[in-house]
């Protein structure tokens, strides 16, 4: 057995057994293998359902699939060995081990932290500069700033390789501070104050830029109502009308390029009933008006009515759909930040290592958290992923159905 020059075994170095933390442990255990459960199928369902649902294969949805592929390689790999850990209270795959998981650890967490930023970032330039968005953000540049991301993370916390140690206050691997300081405060200060902040500052700026379009709309609206109470005989309100259609046809133009291309079941529902509304007023006027009477001036009421009803539909349907895809990449960026901010904030108040260790410990278990709550996010707040997850189930469950229904024949 191995010594160290202050006498302590080699057991002594890679263990967290004390008294403090012999009860909390079970919960920490419980805790990871919930994670595990969760976050695996979760995350790899989001895959699949990117795979599978052609209405999700959106260049937006690749960042998607690359923070799902982050999570799933954290809830397989590393999530399993950190369960070890605590239910044993110490390290038991070795040295070489712990470098590498304290290096997956920190990686996985930058590549998160990046993709949060490119997400927020396209997200803001869908909204305020559709054209930049779509050079930035065509094929060839999201393949580029995803192998970007994993080289950022992986340059800047490579040369930290013989600095990953075990650390008895978390039970886990990670990277000890006083061997390379500042080098990794920098790039704590880097990766969750300066990356968190700009991601903060897009999510910022897409409520102004919406909340602007909403009040012109409502503004639009308003006036709208007025000028129906005015006779539609009157020139000088026929040319108001016309101006006040110009702006709600430019807030609409300008609020629906923020969605996405892909067809949306909303702006379906709306197509078919304004089909619906035009196809029975035809039939109603046919059937009001004598068959042997041909009119020489016909109305033109009914076309522009529903023109505006499928543009007025369609326009709120890509808005809805906006809204709830930026509300849902908004809650995916609070979790990160409510999961990890306790574990930022032990580790700059608590240098010194002098508060509880099972403080520590939660405030560490609770990023576990991060890498298997965004499939639930996706199934709540998200119509799309909602219908694909139901697919695959349903298609996972399919040969236990099938062997149900022939136990229930036979029976």
């Amino acid at each position: 057995m191995m010594t160290n020059h202050n006498n302590q075994t080699e057991d002594d170095l890679f263990s967290c057994n004390i008294p403090s933390v012999v009860g909390y442990h079970y919960f920490a255990v419980l805790w990871g293998c919930a994670v595990t459960i969760i976050g695996t199928p979760g995350n790899l369902m989001t895959i699949l359902a990117f795979v599978i649902d052609p209405h999700l294969r959106t260049r937006f949805n690749v960042l998607i699939v690359n923070l799902a592929l982050v999570d799933l390689l954290y809830c397989t790999i590393l999530q399993p060995i950190s369960v070890d850990s605590y239910l044993h209270l110490e390290w038991r795959t070795g040295q070489l081990c712990c470098r590498i998981f304290g290096l997956l650890f920190f990686l996985f967490n930058c590549v998160s932290i990046i993709t949060l930023c490119l997400i927020a970032g396209g997200r803001y330039l869908m909204v305020a500069k559709r054209a930049v968005f779509d050079r930035v953000y065509s094929d060839l540049g999201l393949s580029l700033l995803i192998m970007s991301a994993w080289a950022l993370g992986l340059s800047s916390l490579g040369p930290l390789w013989p600095g990953y140690e075990f650390d008895p206050m978390l039970c886990v691997c990670s990277i000890h501070q006083k061997t390379y300081h500042p080098y990794p405060t920098i790039l704590l200060f880097f990766y969750f104050f300066v990356g968190l902040g700009c991601v903060g500052t897009f999510y910022f700026l897409i409520y102004r830029r919406v909340r602007i379009a909403s009040l012109a709309l409502l503004r639009y609206r308003f006036s709208r109502r007025s000028s129906r109470k005015k006779p539609a005989s009157s020139t000088k309100d026929t040319n108001d009308s016309g101006v006040e259609s110009s702006m709600a046809n430019t807030c609409s133009c300008e609020m629906s390029s923020q969605a996405e291309l892909a067809p949306t079941i909303d702006e379906f529902n709306c197509e078919k009933s304004s089909q619906s509304t035009h196809s029975s007023a035809t039939a109603e006027s046919a059937t009001k008006s004598p068959p042997d009477i041909v009119t020489t001036s016909p109305s033109p009421t009914p076309a522009p009515t529903n023109a505006a009803s499928s543009s007025h539909c369609t326009a709120s349907g890509d808005d809805n759909e906006m809204k709830r895809v930026t509300h849902m990449c908004l809650a995916v960026f609070l979790c990160f930040v409510v999961c990890f901010v306790p574990y930022l904030l032990i580790n700059i108040v608590d240098q010194h290592n002098r508060g509880p260790r099972v403080l520590h410990m939660f405030c560490l278990n609770l990023t576990w958290l991060n890498s298997c709550i965004n499939p639930v996010l996706y199934a709540v707040m998200n119509r799309q992923f909602q219908q694909a997850y139901h697919v695959l189930l349903t298609r996972a469950a399919a040969p236990f159905t099938c062997l149900w229904n022939l136990k229930r024949q036979f029976c």
